[in-house]
Parts: structure tokens; C-alpha cells; sequence
């Protein structure tokens, strides 16, 4: 079994790597990224937080190094963050919502390890979307929840997303990049 080289800290927040990778305990995790469904999913729900920016108040990111401790950086696939919150390179406060975007090397135990990292820096909202099967789940430290109603919405605001319209702008963007 080969020994995972340990990096510095401050030597992964200097560093570029392509694609990100996470940091845990002073190991670089890859990420699954870089197929076509995960790839449009993320772009239609940065698209559509960009869209509702002035209602909710709320800045989607792609790719955002996220600060769960001194030795642990998550990259969600999209983090919301408050318009409020600080505008710091690195998110060092709980985001307001982080959405993971399910590939087909993705293995939900693996996945909430990262859920189980977010909510223990206080993310109150965790989604993790499955572009395959389309549909959406609420995730928390007990596991994931299907929405019951094919909508996705932040309890006490007005971010409220349908996963339908969502799943025909994927299929609209599909059709014509042929």
C-alpha cells in the first residue's frame, strides 16, 4: 500500500492544481469532475442563482475552496454563499448552501464524508443532485432525503428551484450542442 505524501498547508493554498483538488489532513483528495451531465447541471444552477441574485441575495460559486478546519479544504461542486458574507479568496464561513453534483465514479458513502464535513462548519443546506436519474436530494450527517416534490428549496427563504425545469434546460442544452 503506497504512503500518501502529506503537503503543507500552505503550500496547497498556493498552489493551482487542474482540476482543484480537496485538502484533508495534508492530503490532496482528487475530485470527480468533468463529464458532460455534472458539467451542465453545475452551469444551469450558477445560471440560476446569478438570475435570482437581486430576490435572493445569494452568489453561487463553481469550484470554491471551502474552509472546514486548519488541515481540511472541501471544494463543493456549487457553494451559495450570502451576499453579506465576507468576500474572502477561500470561504471560511458556513455557506449559506453547498450542492454536490453526482458522476458516475461518485459512491454516495463517499459523499457523505463531504456532506458530514459541511455540517460540521454549520452548512445548514446540503443538496447532492443526480443528473442521471434527476432527481434531488436534501443531505445531512443522518444521510439523504429524496424531495419529496421534484423541488429543492431553502427552508425560511425564497430560494425554491424546480427540478423539472431544471432537467428540460439540461436536455434543451444537450439537444443542441449535437
Amino acid at each position: 500500500m503506497a504512503t500518501a505524501v502529506l503537503i503543507p498547508v500552505s503550500e496547497y493554498l498556493s498552489t493551482t492544481y487542474r482540476p482543484d483538488c480537496d485538502y484533508i489532513d495534508g492530503v490532496l483528495k482528487e475530485r470527480t469532475v468533468g463529464e458532460r451531465p455534472h458539467s451542465i447541471l453545475q452551469s444551469i444552477f450558477a445560471a440560476v442563482f446569478l438570475n435570482n441574485f437581486d430576490t435572493w441575495c445569494a452568489v453561487a460559486m463553481t469550484e470554491q475552496r471551502v474552509q472546514i478546519n486548519s488541515s481540511r479544504y472541501r471544494i463543493p461542486d456549487i457553494c451559495v454563499v450570502r451576499d453579506t458574507d465576507p468576500n474572502d479568496g477561500i470561504v471560511s464561513v458556513a455557506p449559506l448552501l453547498c450542492i454536490e453534483i453526482i458522476s458516475s465514479e461518485d459512491r454516495f458513502s463517499r459523499l457523505q464524508e463531504r456532506i458530514d464535513d459541511f455540517a460540521s462548519i454549520g452548512v445548514a443546506n446540503l443538496w447532492v443532485l443526480d443528473p442521471v436519474e434527476r432527481v434531488g436530494y436534501y443531505a445531512s450527517p443522518r444521510g439523504f432525503t429524496k424531495t419529496d416534490d421534484g423541488t429543492l428549496r431553502i427552508a425560511n427563504s425564497s430560494i425554491v428551484i424546480s427540478l423539472a425545469e431544471v432537467f428540460a434546460q439540461m436536455d434543451k442544452l444537450n439537444r443542441n450542442a449535437r
